[in-house]
Formats: C-alpha cells, structure tokens, sequence
C-alpha cells in the first residue's frame, strides 16, 4: 500500500511538473510572439517614415516649401524617432541578438542618416540656427568600457535634449553601421573613435565630463 501511495505521489508530480513546463514554454512563446509583432509594426512605421523622408527631400529641392512649417514638421519627425529609440532600445535589453530587433535597428540608422541629411538641408536654405547633434555610438560589438561610456553620454545627451528641445535635433545612429553610406559619412566626418557626439558637422566630442563639455558648442 505505501509502495503504491509513492507511485502515486511521484506521478502526481511528474504530471505537474509536465504541466509546467509545457505552461512556461507556451507562455514564453506568447511572450516572443508578441515582441515580434511590435517589431514587425515598428518596422512597417519605420519604411513609411523613410518613404516621407525621401519625398520631403525632393519637394524641399524641386519646389520652395514654407521654412516654418518644413522646420514644424522636422522637429515634430525628431521627436517621434527619439521616443522609438528610447522603446527600441527597451527590447533591445531583451532580445539585442533577435534578427527582427537587429535589422529593425538598421532600419532606423538608415532613417535616421537621411532626418540628418534632411536637417541640414532645412538649416541650410532657411537660415535656421538649431544644432545638428549626432551621436555616433557602438551598437554590435561594444566593449565594458564603452557600454559605461555610452550609457553616460547618452545620460547627458538626454538632459540636454530636455533642456534645449527644438534647439537640438538629436540624431543617434550606429557608428559600426554596415551602411555603405553611414560609413561614408563616419569617414567625411574623421569618426575615429566610439563613442563620440558630432556638433553641427563641425565639432567632434569623444571625452565629455560634464554638459558643460557639450555646450559649450551650442552657442
């Protein structure tokens, strides 16, 4: 009787413990089912941002579109991609080696490349005087050194996006970009090092210890 009282214990709790498993791969499952769907709408948002981009380009050099509402909508654009950096970068702590978050990313690089270009151009024909502030960083292969690096620029950035709002247009894309045309522009621009902050594609900043250090180009 007891040896059957055992049996019955033991497959009690092998059907338990089967049922758990089973419970957590599902749900795990779920989980990333539901990453992948956010990541696939942030992908589809991000062609059709990359589309208006390259037509708010080609208007803005065929045709003479209004300064103010041109700047309206850039500033507008720049905030959007800074806040879908800010939720990217959320799932990228969870899932960074994911292809869909990976070629997400990319895409958003690529985005963010032309907004700068874009910024340029808009500062240039209408005399405006914001700050293009590029961030270059490590996105693939950073070592311990430049994690603790980037997390503090990008503290400080934040800050200073905060305070100077349509002052700066914060662009942050990936230094160690595959992008034939990024790397084209880390090499015009003498990116030696990542991280570093590019100011008005004039001053380059690799060693801040204060915002004092990065303001002081925002004059």
């Amino acid at each position: 009787m007891a040896m059957n009282n055992q049996k019955y214990v033991f497959l009690k709790a092998l059907i338990v413990t089967i049922v758990v498993f089973n419970l957590g791969i599902y749900m795990g499952y779920k989980l990333e089912s539901s990453r992948l769907d956010k990541i696939n709408d942030w992908y589809s948002d991000a062609e059709m941002k990359l589309l208006d981009q390259r037509i708010q380009k080609d208007a803005f050099d065929l045709i003479d579109l209004d300064c103010e509402a041109v700047l309206e909508e850039n500033i507008a654009f720049a905030d959007s991609i800074f806040e879908d950096a800010l939720k990217i970068a959320e799932y990228e702590k969870a899932n960074k080696l994911g292809e869909g978050i990976v070629k997400l990313h990319e895409r958003y690089d690529l985005l963010r490349t032309l907004f700068w270009m874009n910024s340029m151009r808009i500062k240039s024909k209408c005399g405006l005087d914001y700050f293009n502030v590029v961030y270059f960083y490590d996105y693939y292969n950073p070592t311990l050194e430049q994690e603790s690096k980037q997390n503090f620029f990008s503290n400080l950035l934040e800050e200073l996006k905060k305070e100077h709002g349509a002052g700066i247009m914060l662009i942050p894309i990936s230094g160690d970009s595959e992008s034939s045309s990024i790397k084209l522009l880390v090499e015009k621009y003498g990116i030696s090092e990542l991280p570093a902050i590019l100011i008005d594609e004039q001053f380059i900043v690799t060693n801040p210890k204060t915002r004092e250090d990065i303001e002081q180009y925002l004059k």
